[in-house]
């Protein structure tokens, strides 16, 4: 059971690379939608499993140093495999908008909060606005991933109303979906708190600086 997480992880980024191939080839938005559905279940889960059944520290494998960027990389990858679908197979107008929403964000947002392109809570420079600022830098941080979330949603929402499925289907699970989303909005803190996962990174590592 100890590596249910890395092997939900990397199932994610195998799903990822087959609605990114999906994406250019072409299929059915049924396929699509479902693909991503499986993907962000191993999502859920992963950060669960991971906390549920860790490692003994003395034979923890090599490779789970790089856990956390295997896991943004999977994020990263199948968001932009499900941007690109829509993009490509939907809607090219709205998805040209998240393109580009996704681009600002993740380049300035990492320059202003990181001081760095790609940057990450364990290599953030002297004069970032996390070192300078961090509440406000947290703020930022916290803004970001929930504006994410909201994109992944409206993406797939579009993806899912391009299905031929019966309307009833389309909006029954349209309402499943929105209900979940509040759930862990609201109700689910520890989720909450997990998304914002490098914003207490950089919190815990400005506290023990402080020491």
């Amino acid at each position: 059971m100890r590596y249910s997480a890395d092997i939900l992880t990397f199932s994610r980024l195998i799903l990822a690379s087959v609605l990114l191939v999906l994406a250019f080839v072409g299929c059915p938005a049924e396929n699509a939608f479902i693909i991503f559905l499986v993907a962000e279940l191993t999502d859920a889960f992963d950060g669960t499993c991971a906390r549920k059944w860790p490692f003994p520290k003395n034979k923890t494998p090599k490779y789970r140093k790089y856990a956390a960027k295997f896991d943004m990389a999977a994020d990263v990858l199948l968001a932009g495999a499900q941007v690109l679908f829509l993009t490509l197979q939907v809607n090219w107008i709205v998805g040209l908008i998240i393109i580009i929403y996704y681009a600002v964000s993740s380049v300035g947002g990492d320059l202003l909060i990181y001081g760095k392109l790609l940057g990450h809570p364990d290599d953030c420079t002297i004069n970032s606005l996390a070192q300078r600022n961090f509440p406000l830098a947290k703020k930022i941080v916290l803004s970001r991933r929930y504006l994410y979330t909201i994109c992944l949603g409206f993406t797939n929402a579009l993806i899912l109303f391009a299905t031929s499925w019966p309307e009833s289907v389309k909006w029954g699970l349209f309402v499943f979906g929105c209900l979940i989303f509040v759930f862990v909005w609201f109700f689910l803190r520890q989720r909450r708190q997990n998304i914002s996962r490098d914003a207490v990174d950089i919190e815990r590592k400005l506290s023990k600086k402080a020491k």
